[in-house]
């Protein structure tokens, strides 16, 4: 079974494929950086800006994807507790079956009678598992759309109420992709997370009332 840290690995790479990557020429050949502290992010973006945000900051700093990925998480681990309860049990079975072979302590035709039912366990065993992979993968993919969805809808009234031309998400530290270098005043990560969250929390208080 895969790690949650993996599982939580993929689902970030996942949600950066969903939004399509598009390509920017580099401007001033300044490299992509966080702006100073109390400097302005935004500060040279007008109407008709090509702007772009820090996707890794987003999925790590965005309140929703961080609830989101908390309940599926112990989900997650609920699943795999159970699948490994029951696969430890089965082993256990197995072990004892085995030893009680060796010493000869069980007739021939009780031998194969438990042999019989132990394969039928194990077979079903797998079936179990196997299915409960299948949730897991289900859970995860509902996840990545559940995030992908909600920062969509918010980039599409961030674009329309600023009017830029258009909104790159940017990922990677060491050479980001698609963007490797631009001028820091273009980024609106600051700017975008502060709007997500902001109305994350106005949804969350009106679902609690």
């Amino acid at each position: 079974m895969k790690n949650t840290s993996l599982v939580l690995s993929v689902i970030a790479l996942a949600v950066a494929l969903i939004f399509g990557i598009l390509s920017m020429t580099s401007r001033d050949g300044k490299k992509v950086q966080a702006p100073a502290a109390g400097e302005n992010a935004a500060a040279g973006a007008v109407a008709g800006s090509i702007v772009y945000y820090n996707l890794d900051r987003v999925l790590n700093e965005y309140d929703k994807a961080n609830d989101l990925r908390s309940i599926v998480e112990t989900k997650v681990n609920g699943i795999n507790d159970e699948v490994n309860r029951r696969g430890n049990r089965l082993q256990k079975d197995v072990n004892d079956f085995q030893d009680k072979i060796n010493k000869g302590l069980l007739l021939r035709s009780d031998a194969e009678a438990r042999g019989q039912q132990l394969s039928q366990r194990q077979q079903e065993f797998q079936n179990y598992a196997n299915q409960k992979q299948q949730e897991i993968m289900e859970e995860q993919q509902v996840l990545t759309n559940q995030i992908a969805d909600a920062i969509k809808q918010y980039i599409d009234k961030f674009i329309a109420e600023k009017r830029y031309a258009m909104i790159i998400a940017v990922q990677g530290d060491i050479l980001p992709m698609p963007i490797n270098a631009a001028d820091s005043t273009f980024d609106v990560t600051d700017e975008l997370l502060k709007g997500l969250n902001d109305e994350y929390i106005l949804t969350k208080g009106n679902t609690a009332k």
